[in-house]
């Protein structure tokens, strides 16, 4: 910009003493550069101009009345909105703060889709958590939708702005995305009931004190409705479903131990690994 300001001061002509070179004053928007306060004014930013000064040292004096900017204020202002709040920010880094302090059962039953340990998780890492412990493609991409369109809108905090359509899940905030239909073993904080757990084998493991069968399940799943809770309804089966089809024996049980350790996300990353595993053994064979 000082290039073509001095451009169009070296092709204009010289200005009389009538010439309508302008700069900034504090009294008046714009006044006269040979008026007697502008002349003073611009002899004290720039001793050796003069009103009989070449016509672009006129410019650069222009140029010397207005105060420095630096980029930092520069940036201050453009993360300011035109409300004079600040702009948020859609996913901040303090986030991944969760995982400086000691996890609820609920936040370590998620924490295995978090891949990238960001705390935030996005659809993609659902679909990527789900297809390493075993799910296929369409289930995947089911359980990806579902869960983070029905959980992530809760866990969003306040005056946080999220693109549409992203539907992420936030760690920290797990324990706002519980829904209904459920065992109750998680409390409203996330946290671990154990007397809740205890219960589900008590009411519903018939056959076996310690494991659950398949019709067994489906009793379990039926008690736990709650009316005019479609979502939760679905959130549960899913959920149910998924774990029975991954983890029953040979004999058609699920056992307590494999549901105790899914309460501490611990199942996920043992699934994982076996599933490592088995695909390291099959390459070598």
């Amino acid at each position: 910009s000082l290039c073509v300001l001095a451009w169009r001061g070296a092709h204009a002509r010289i200005p009389s003493s009538t010439s309508p070179a302008y700069i900034p004053h504090e009294r008046a928007p714009w006044i006269p550069v040979h008026h007697p306060q502008a002349t003073h004014r611009i002899r004290n930013r720039s001793p050796f101009i003069s009103p009989a000064s070449p016509p672009w040292h006129h410019y650069f004096s222009l140029l010397a009345t207005f105060p420095p900017v630096s980029l930092e204020s520069m940036a201050s202002k453009s993360a300011v909105t035109a409300g004079g709040q600040p702009k948020e920010k859609e996913e901040p880094s303090s986030m991944a703060d969760v995982y400086n302090h000691e996890l609820t059962p609920l936040q370590k039953h998620v924490a295995f889709f978090d891949r990238n340990k960001d705390g935030v998780i996005h659809p993609s890492e659902t679909y990527e958590g789900f297809r390493a412990i075993g799910c296929g493609v369409a289930l995947s991409a089911f359980s990806a939708v579902f869960i983070n369109g029905l959980l992530g809108p809760k866990t969003i905090p306040e005056n946080m702005k999220v693109g549409a359509f992203k539907f992420p899940i936030y760690v920290k905030n797990i324990h706002k995305g519980k829904h209904g239909s459920d065992s109750g073993v998680y409390d409203a904080n996330g946290r671990f009931v154990p007397e809740k757990f205890e219960e589900i084998f008590k009411k519903h493991a018939h056959t076996r004190p310690d494991a659950l069968t398949g019709k067994e399940l489906n009793e379990l799943l039926q008690a736990n409705r709650e009316p005019n809770d479609l979502k939760g309804r679905v959130g549960g089966f899913t959920e149910w479903k998924v774990l029975y089809s991954l983890c029953k024996d040979k004999e058609g049980f699920l056992h307590k131990e494999t549901v105790r350790a899914v309460y501490d996300g611990s199942l996920f990353v043992k699934l994982e690994q076996e599933r490592k595993q088995a695909k390291e053994s099959a390459k070598k064979k």
